[in-house]
């Protein structure tokens, strides 16, 4: 049997991205021959961080992962996942409350095209709360958040919420 590259897509909003994305994103290099990282463009959210702001720190925090491309797209995640070639689709499970909406998420791209897998991935349990909405919330009330985020995603955080508050 021939030996195949298994490719996945990561994909998300990543705004801003944190050590949990990080987190199941260095699990998923140890896992998978390839794995893209990819923002969904939705027109629905507002998000803090442009498209191209966000493809910027994600490469820059991705840059020493081995095998990890970073990408953005507008449509169907699986409709993209089969334009790249990736066999699995990886969504991050942080509480019991991301199941149920997962599980929807899952069953409905199974139906769409059945050949592209998606897989859960837990990250460390010290990450089972973080989300990109309780980082902007902290940074926005003045907190500390570099314990959330890597230094120059903080970094640009303060520096958009500070150009807002004119």
């Amino acid at each position: 049997m021939a030996n195949k590259s298994v490719v996945a897509l990561y994909p998300g909003t990543f705004d801003p991205v944190t050590y949990g994305h990080l987190d199941i994103a260095e699990r998923c290099v140890r896992v998978f021959d390839r794995l893209i990282m990819a923002i969904a463009v939705n027109s629905d959210k507002q998000p803090l961080f442009d498209v191209e702001e966000r493809l910027g720190m994600l490469r820059e925090v991705t840059g020493e992962l081995p095998g990890v491309e970073v990408d953005s797209f507008e449509g169907l995640t699986v409709e993209y996942a089969r334009r790249k070639g990736a066999q699995v689709i990886v969504r991050g499970l942080r509480a019991v409350s991301d199941f149920e909406e997962e599980l929807k998420m899952a069953s409905a791209n199974r139906k769409l095209a059945d050949e592209v897998n998606t897989v859960l991935m837990l990250p460390s349990e010290k990450y089972f709360y973080l989300n990109s909405s309780l980082v902007k919330e902290i940074a926005r009330l003045g907190g500390p958040v570099d314990c959330f985020v890597p230094a120059v995603v903080n970094a640009r955080l303060r520096e958009k919420l500070a150009a807002r508050a004119y």
